[in-house]
């Protein structure tokens, strides 16, 4: 047995060199996260001329508000959050549903499913802007679209369809990932469940809505928050589908908007002010996700 002075000597190395990890890691934080977020506030709240910097109190704050791209971003970006959680939220959980219902083949398309998660964004957007979202017919959806008999449509160049085409680009790009998610959260339901749902004479919907759903509540409001915070930081899409502002500003998205009051205007102090906006909503919904899950896992 090796006496207690060696003993207290390898504990102190032990935690020294814990220590010295956590210190790295903490360090990295600091300096690209934690600074940035306190130096962008500080920001908000600052202008700067020439080379001069005063503090301004809520001047940024105030005109920014009443820029009116600040309401049309806004309500660009919650029409596609919304339209996000409609095709992009149930799609993946119903595609896991159908995958997890497969006996066969079940590692292919997995890895099929996931394929496009692998892919860069933009080379994935980039295919849907000059191949699938070509106005004319020569693009793959009104190509398709036209041998249905239906009309066609402009996509990125009609106001009204710029953000469905953008939600279908997003989900395609990011599903792969919510799917095996949701596969792992399936194949934990116990089978006797279903068993008795079908001795009692529930059909496939009846089984899902009673027995699938509950039991996966948990993974759906974490991914549903998930997906409503990822959603609202919609930039590379407008940036490259739309080459930004799209059409009568359809495109036009919060991260956008600080994007180009940052780069385009020069305005760094007003980017700021819009960024410590938009990470005060944010909060508010983790906020309030927090406390439901909370309440729900009390009940």
């Amino acid at each position: 047995m090796a006496p207690p002075a060696s003993r207290n000597r390898r504990k102190i190395r032990d935690n020294l060199t814990g220590h010295a990890f956590l210190i790295g890691a903490l360090l990295c934080f600091a300096l690209f996260m934690w600074y940035p977020m306190i130096r962008g506030v500080v920001m908000s709240f600052q202008r700067t001329r020439r080379g001069e910097t005063s503090w301004v109190g809520w001047d940024n704050y105030i005109r920014i508000i009443n820029d009116p791209s600040f309401w049309t971003a806004w309500k660009n970006t919650a029409y596609f959050t919304v339209l996000a959680l409609v095709l992009g939220f149930v799609g993946p959980f119903l595609v896991a549903i159908l995958l997890n219902e497969f006996r066969h083949a079940k590692g292919y398309l997995r890895v099929l499913v996931y394929l496009p998660v692998m892919l860069p964004p933009a080379s994935a957007l980039f295919l849907f802007k000059f191949y699938a979202y070509d106005p004319s017919e020569a693009g793959l959806f009104n190509a398709v679209l036209a041998g249905l008999g239906l009309p066609t449509s402009e996509w990125m160049q009609s106001p009204t369809m710029t953000m469905p085409a953008m939600v279908i680009a997003s989900t395609w790009m990011n599903m792969g990932g919510a799917v095996l998610i949701y596969l792992a959260a399936l194949q934990n339901i116990p089978g006797e469940l279903y068993e008795a749902a079908e001795l009692d004479g529930a059909g496939i919907l009846k089984r899902i809505w009673h027995v699938t759903i509950p039991q996966t509540k948990l993974i759906l409001a974490l991914l549903a928050m998930l997906q409503i915070v990822a959603t609202m930081q919609l930039f590379i899409e407008p940036l490259i589908l739309a080459n930004g502002a799209g059409t009568q500003d359809s495109a036009t998205s919060v991260v956008y908007l600080i994007y180009q009051h940052g780069f385009f205007q020069n305005d760094l102090n007003g980017a700021a002010a819009l960024g410590v906006i938009m990470l005060l909503v944010l909060a508010v919904f983790s906020a309030v996700y927090v406390r439901l899950s909370t309440r729900s896992s009390e009940e």
